[in-house]
């Protein structure tokens, strides 16, 4: 296998990752509800409540709200509907980097730049909204994964990038 062949399979590799990620986070914003309900089962059954009882208490509290809101004001769940289709199109965007990398690393780069907005936006609007400090920080870990990859698949394109420029230098040494 080529140099140029592996850089291409690793970034696809590490793209499918992060848009199966993208449209999992995307989807599960959906049925908020019904796995708010599923979750505190879980926690119960894994007698979560005994060993982390702020966690089992922040659970049960967005619980109750999802249900009253969901009871008395469904329409603003649309909101996280839209959330949901917001991830769903992001997600469709690396196809582009997919399909052509090194022409479309500015997705790679917006990613990267919105993975690192998580940061601020986490920090201001957590305690504006009454969010623990430790689900801010659970939050704001999704800004440090995502970038994960993206920063891998930056440098792969890169690397991708020069050997392609490279390329015709190579060949017209070859003619010559």
């Amino acid at each position: 296998m080529s140099e140029r062949s592996a850089l291409l399979k690793g970034i696809r590799a590490w793209l499918v990752l992060f848009i199966v990620c993208l449209v999992l986070s995307g989807a599960t914003a959906f049925p908020l509800v019904h796995e708010l309900r599923w979750t505190e089962d879980v926690l119960r059954a894994l007698s979560v409540p005994e060993h982390l009882p702020g966690l089992t208490d922040w659970i049960e509290r967005v619980g109750r709200g999802l249900d009253a809101t969901d009871a008395e004001y469904p329409f603003v769940l649309y909101g996280t509907d839209w959330l949901a289709f917001a991830h769903l199109v992001i997600a469709v965007a690396f196809y582009g980097p997919y399909r052509d990398p090194v022409r479309n690393i500015w997705v790679i780069e917006f990613g990267m730049i919105a993975c690192a907005g998580i940061i601020p936006l986490a920090l201001i609007c957590g305690p504006i909204r009454g969010i623990p400090f430790w689900w801010t920080v659970i939050d704001m870990s999704f800004g440090i994964f995502g970038v994960i990859p993206l920063y891998a698949v930056r440098r792969k394109i890169k690397r991708l990038e020069a050997l392609t420029a490279a390329a015709p230098v190579t060949a017209a040494a070859v003619t010559a």
